[in-house]
C-alpha cells in the first residue's frame, strides 16, 4: 500500500478505477463534430447525444454546441480537471476543445453539462507567439492545477512539436511543459502515472506533412514516427527512447493500466497494425508486440503488400482486463481479453464498413455503412463501447470519399463478448447535416481520460 492510499479522495473525478467503476450508466455523451472537409461552410460543434434507453430523445443530438469560427476541426478534447487531481479544489466543470488545424483552444462551461457553452478562446496565433507551438492534440488535467496539452508541430506546422501548459484555475497560456525533450522530433498522444514517476509519448508527423493526406513515400522518407518516449515526470525530462522498427510504424494512441501501481500499457502502431505492449522492469522500458493485424489484398489497392488494418484507436477498460481497438481501413472493432497483457486472446470482432466489404450494416442504417470504425470509447462499467467513423477529413476524403457519419455501440454480452447493439445508431449525416463525428466524452470522465493516484 502507497501513502496514497491513507487519505480520502477530495478532489474531482473517483478515487480509484473501482469507484468510478460503480457509477451509474451514462445517460448522453460528448462528441467532436466536424463539417471541415466535407464542402459544409459551417463551424464545428460538440454534439450532446442521449444515450439512454429510457428516453424519448434516445438516439438523437440533443444539443449542439457550435465554434466560433469555421476551419477548426476538431478532433480531441479533455477537461480542466480529473481523477488525479485529487487534491485540488476545482470542480470537473469545464472542456477543453482544441481546433487541430486552426490551434486554437476553446474553453466550454459544462456546468449545465447537457448545455455546454464557449466562454473563452485563446487563439492559435497566441498560441505560436507565446510558446512557438501549433495543432494540439491530447489534453490531459495535470497535479498541480495545469492542463497539459501534446501539441504536434512548431510555429510554423513543422517539428518539432511539444507541449502546452495552461493554468487550470484562469486557462491562461502558462508556459511549455517540457523542460528536456532529449531532441524528439514528432509528437503526438501522451500519458502519465504520478505513482510510477513517468509520463509516455508517441509519435504522428509534422502537421505540414499530415494536413494534406497520407502519401505513403512519406514514410520512407521518414516523416512520419515510429518511437515511444519515456518521461521523467517530476523533471519534466525524456529519459528513454524506444525505436519500435517496422513493426511501429505510426504509433498513436496510448493505453496506459489504469492500476497506478501498474508500468505497463498498450499503443496502437496504426500503419504497421500491431498492437505493442511496454512495461518497466529493472528500471529500464521495453516494448513487445502482442498483436500482429495481418494485412489483407484487395483489387485495386494501390500500394504493395496489401490493405492495412490501420489501428487507429484503442481503449483499456477500468479493470485493466478488455482492450478494444479499430481496423479503419478493414472495417472491424476486435475486443481482446489482456487479463494477461503479455497473452491477449481475441473474444470478439464486429464489422461496421470498411474496405473489405465484410460489414453486416446496421439494421437503422439508410444503407451499407461507409467509413470504418474509427474512435471508440469504453463505459465506465466496461459494458458498452461507443464506435464512431471519421479519421482527420483529408483521410476521410483520401480512403472513403464521399463519407458519411455515424455513431454506434457494442453491448456486453451475457459471456463477456460484445456486438452490435441494433436499437442504437446516430445517423451524423441526416440529424447533423452532413457532419463527421470523432472523439466520444463520457459526461464525467471516462477511459481515456481518468488517471488514478
Amino acid at each position: 500500500m502507497s501513502a496514497h492510499d491513507d487519505h480520502e479522495h477530495a478532489g474531482p473525478g473517483y478515487a480509484s478505477p473501482e469507484v468510478a467503476r460503480q457509477q451509474p450508466p451514462e445517460k448522453f455523451v460528448y462528441v467532436a463534430s466536424l463539417y471541415e472537409g466535407t464542402g459544409i461552410d459551417r463551424p464545428d460543434f460538440i454534439a450532446v447525444v442521449d444515450v439512454d434507453p429510457s428516453s424519448s430523445s434516445y438516439g438523437q443530438i440533443v444539443n449542439r454546441t457550435e465554434m466560433p469560427n469555421v476551419g477548426d476541426e476538431l478532433h480531441h478534447f479533455g477537461w480542466n480537471a480529473c481523477s488525479s487531481a485529487c487534491h485540488s479544489q476545482l470542480q470537473r466543470d469545464t472542456m477543453i476543445v482544441p481546433g487541430l488545424r486552426s490551434s486554437r483552444l476553446h474553453i466550454i462551461d459544462i456546468s449545465e453539462p447537457r448545455a455546454p457553452r464557449i466562454k473563452n478562446v485563446i487563439e492559435g496565433e497566441e498560441i505560436k507567439e507565446k510558446l512557438g507551438l501549433s495543432a494540439p492534440h491530447t489534453v490531459h488535467c495535470m497535479p498541480g492545477d495545469i492542463v497539459t496539452i501534446s501539441m504536434l508541430g512548431d510555429a510554423d506546422g513543422n517539428t518539432p512539436g511539444g507541449f502546452a501548459v495552461l493554468d487550470a484555475r484562469d486557462f491562461s497560456i502558462a508556459e511549455r511543459w517540457e523542460r528536456d525533450a532529449g531532441g524528439i522530433e514528432f509528437m503526438y498522444d501522451f500519458w502519465y502515472q504520478p505513482r510510477q514517476n513517468a509520463l509516455v509519448t508517441s509519435e504522428w508527423g509534422a502537421p505540414n506533412t499530415f494536413k494534406d493526406g497520407f502519401n505513403p513515400a512519406d514514410v520512407a522518407a521518414g516523416k512520419y514516427g515510429r518511437k515511444l518516449h519515456f518521461w521523467d515526470l517530476e523533471k519534466r525530462a525524456k529519459v528513454q527512447t524506444i525505436d519500435l522498427g517496422d513493426e511501429g510504424w505510426i504509433p498513436l494512441e496510448i493505453r496506459w493500466q489504469h492500476d497506478p501501481d501498474s508500468a505497463q500499457g498498450f499503443v496502437g502502431a496504426t500503419l504497421s497494425s500491431n498492437i505493442i505492449r511496454f512495461n518497466r522492469d529493472n528500471g529500464s522500458w521495453s516494448t513487445q508486440k502482442v498483436i500482429d493485424v495481418t494485412n489483407e489484398e484487395l483489387e485495386g489497392w494501390p500500394l504493395e503488400g496489401g490493405v492495412p488494418g490501420l489501428i487507429t484507436d484503442l481503449v483499456l477498460s477500468l479493470d485493466d482486463k478488455d482492450l478494444f481497438f479499430s481496423n479503419w481501413l478493414h472495417g472491424d472493432v476486435r475486443h481482446y481479453d489482456v487479463s494477461d497483457p503479455t497473452s491477449p486472446q481475441l473474444k470478439s470482432q464486429v464489422w461496421l464498413g470498411g474496405l473489405l466489404g465484410r460489414e453486416g450494416g446496421h439494421p437503422k442504417a439508410p444503407g451499407p455503412l461507409n467509413g470504418g470504425p474509427q474512435m471508440i470509447q469504453n463505459s465506465l462499467d466496461g459494458d458498452r463501447v461507443y464506435v464512431t467513423n471519421s479519421l482527420f477529413s483529408t483521410w476521410d476524403n483520401q480512403f472513403y470519399p464521399g463519407i458519411k457519419g455515424w455513431l454506434t455501440r457494442l453491448n456486453r454480452q451475457s459471456d463477456g463478448t460484445y456486438a452490435l447493439d441494433p436499437d442504437f445508431f446516430v445517423d451524423f449525416d441526416e440529424q447533423a447535416e452532413g457532419a463527421r463525428p470523432h472523439e466520444i466524452h463520457l459526461p464525467g470522465g471516462d477511459c481515456t481520460t481518468e488517471i488514478f493516484q
